[in-house]
């Protein structure tokens, strides 16, 4: 018999949903966040084969790369992503346009929520640093969305955070 999927909640039975989530940076939770790109990591292949081996090479893993995460708010008079931005790219004031390499990186973390704002899981995201910043999208004056600001970063890894353990949902009759 399978272990269940849920053992506080064993009354749920759906999966948890991905539009209820948060993004913290700095201790801070970051408002208006309305999209988060997967998380995802690859390891490379590695072939060998010896000169004795049968016909068959040998696998093995190599390298792992974590693939850039990417952060989309709508624009408001928060400049935070902006800032943060700006850290790696200096665009004001003596030697302007020239990288700066002090305090870019930050670890972030991103919390899947369940229906009722709950932790369901949360993932650690190490050395994040800007690699792309939208300060505005195409603007169009037949349109009719919200302007959305962005943000590529770059990390060196994630993890689960283990001591985020299920918790305890109201059931309702």
């Amino acid at each position: 018999m399978p272990a269940p999927e849920f053992v506080v909640n064993s009354f749920r039975e759906n999966p948890y949903s991905n539009f209820r989530f948060a993004v913290i940076i700095d201790g801070k939770q970051v408002a208006g966040v309305s999209k988060v790109t997967a998380l995802k990591r690859t390891t490379e292949l590695v072939e060998h084969r010896e000169g004795g081996d049968p016909l068959t090479k040998r696998k093995m893993p190599g390298q792992t790369k974590f693939e850039a995460i990417t952060l989309e708010r709508g624009v408001t008079y928060d400049t935070e992503f902006e800032q943060w931005a700006s850290r790696v790219w200096n665009t004001e004031g003596p030697g302007s346009g020239t990288i700066s390499l002090v305090d870019f990186r930050k670890d972030i973390t991103i919390q899947l929520l369940t229906e009722q704002g709950l932790v369901a899981k949360s993932y650690k995201v190490y050395n994040c640093w800007v690699s792309e910043y939208q300060a505005l999208p195409e603007l169009d004056a037949n349109g009719n969305a919200v302007a959305i600001e962005m943000i590529k970063l770059e990390n060196e890894g994630w993890e689960r955070d283990e001591a985020v353990v299920e918790q305890k949902e109201l059931k309702f009759p």
